[in-house]
């Protein structure tokens, strides 16, 4: 393909656009606190506040993905940066918890538009030369947004009203919207026939599950609004696997999961957010409520994690050329699963340092295995159908990190139940916010407190390595070398024996071998 030459300047404007989605998340949960005051918000408030982005863009993610290949990725991209804006708007300005949950639903439409379309005018405007290097830009920016996030957002808390974290968002999405009016080209696939009854299935199916995997650890399965809720995720997403396949024109080409290629980094993909998801979630409860850390000092603590992926996305960028997708997203994967490895050790005074050590080898590891896996992914995807394929990507990743919240969150509460002394109060032995409150009243109940939140802490990151061994696992024998590939002249060339698939073949080659 011929290079675009304006694509490095597009690229920015794509990573705009991903940061504010990204930042807006991460400053909102630094606010929390504070909205709940000002509000006068119920802790179910706080939920929805929090939920109903995530349903609505987990959701619609799949849809918008069609409908930027339908009517245009850049498009669907403004219009999606434009809605946000505005919903941001509505957040900043909101009176109640009802009018924040409104902004928020509208937020999440917005960015279930505007995610799809980044990485597939990504993958349209950069070659396969340059597209793992562009991807390992893409991503270094979300990760600076979701380390900066708390950072940027505390400090903004301690000198303005909460407000000031939908603000920030507005300026972003206007600079972002006229720079792509300015410099980015329209691309889109063929016409295709609408495929109503697919969106339908796919957000109801995609709402359901994200609303299941969040229910799941409150109640269990014995709760009956989770059955139900698991009984629309299965009819709606096999219904929807059943409809896609005999459609004529699907909206998502299931085809795509022959390729082994796409199937191995995708599944790759789960198993890795699914650790990282849980990640974040339990290190954040060790660092406020095991060491004291404020908000703030919680997010300037992921710093190393953040540099060593920095660093490392541009060597890993660098090597893929060299090495080829399948060896770097293997060394990548058993990187981060050292890092977990080290986490598990931890133990209650051992602080900062460990940890810090730990972050790095993950961070080095994210930057090795992301761009990689994620480049093998999009370079299997046609096209034309660009914009679902990424769509199909972000999917992925918000399943795998909902269920990692779900399942590690799920191991850390049961071992830190079973370690608890049986003597605690009930609500004690199966909350560490309620442990800790429970021991303003009781100094000796503290030490158990943080030893079987740490112990409960080792159990889920072994969890999480297995999970990236796993994927590691996959990656190794899915997203190996093909013998033989067709080029453009309809002869056969054999692929290097180490190397990847992605290397000197197009998307729509690596496709048609199936």
């Amino acid at each position: 393909m011929e290079r675009h030459p304006r694509r490095w300047l597009i690229l920015v404007v794509l990573c705009l656009s991903t940061l504010v989605l990204v930042i807006d998340n991460m400053v909102l949960t630094v606010a929390v606190p504070t909205i709940t005051e000002d509000l006068k918000a119920s802790a179910q408030d706080i939920q929805w506040v929090l939920e109903s982005y995530m349903l609505v863009f987990a959701g619609l993610l799949l849809t918008a993905g069609s409908l930027s290949d339908k009517f245009g990725r850049r498009k669907v991209m403004i219009i999606g940066l434009a809605i946000f804006g505005a919903a941001s708007l509505i957040g900043m300005v909101a009176a109640t918890p009802e009018q924040l949950i409104l902004g928020r639903v509208l937020m999440g439409v917005g960015g279930a538009l505007v995610m799809p379309s980044t990485l597939s005018i990504l993958i349209t405007v950069f070659d396969e030369a340059e597209r793992p290097k562009a991807i390992a830009v893409w991503s270094a920016v979300a990760m600076v947004g979701l380390v900066g996030g708390p950072v940027l957002g505390g400090a903004l808390l301690a000198h303005y009203w909460w407000g000031v974290v939908f603000l920030i968002n507005v300026p972003i999405a206007v600079l972002a919207i006229v720079a792509a009016m300015v410099l980015m080209p329209e691309s889109k696939g063929p016409w295709r026939k609408a495929d109503p009854v697919g969106m339908v299935l796919s957000v109801v199916g995609m709402s359901a599950l994200v609303w299941t995997i969040n229910e799941l650890p409150k109640g269990g399965l014995s709760h009956t609004g989770t059955q139900v809720s698991l009984a629309i995720t299965v009819v709606a997403v096999v219904g929807f696997a059943v409809w896609e396949k005999r459609h004529p024109s699907p909206m998502v080409p299931l085809a795509l999961f022959r390729d082994r290629v796409f199937t191995g980094a995708s599944f790759s993909l789960v198993l890795l957010t699914l650790a990282n998801g849980g990640l974040m979630l339990v290190l954040t409860q060790y660092l406020q409520f095991v060491l004291g850390y404020t908000p703030t000092e919680t997010g300037l603590a992921f710093t190393p994690l953040a540099v060593a992926t920095l660093a490392f996305n541009a060597l890993g960028a660098s090597l893929i050329a060299k090495t080829g997708t399948r060896f770097m997203a293997v060394l990548g994967l058993l990187v981060i699963a050292s890092g977990f490895a080290l986490l598990s050790t931890l133990s209650v005074g051992d602080g900062w340092g460990v940890l810090a050590g730990a972050m790095c080898l993950m961070g080095a590891g994210s930057g090795l295995a992301m761009p990689a896996a994620m480049a093998a992914m999009m370079g299997a995807v046609p096209e034309e159908h660009a914009g679902v394929g990424s769509a199909l990507n972000d999917t992925i990743q918000q399943a795998g990190a909902a269920l990692g919240v779900a399942i590690l969150g799920a191991v850390l509460t049961s071992t830190f139940t079973s370690n608890m002394p049986a003597d605690a109060p009930e609500a004690a032995r199966h909350s560490i916010g309620e442990a800790l409150a429970a021991a303003k009243a009781d100094p000796g109940l503290l030490k158990f407190v943080n030893e079987a939140f740490t112990d409960g802490m080792s159990a889920s990151f072994l969890a999480g390595a297995a999970g990236v061994v796993g994927a590691a696992v996959l990656a190794f024998f899915l997203m190996r070398a093909r013998k033989d590939t067709p080029d453009q002249g309809g002869e056969t060339q054999t692929a290097p024996t180490g190397g990847d698939e992605t290397k000197g073949a197009t998307a729509e080659q690596i496709l048609t071998t199936h």
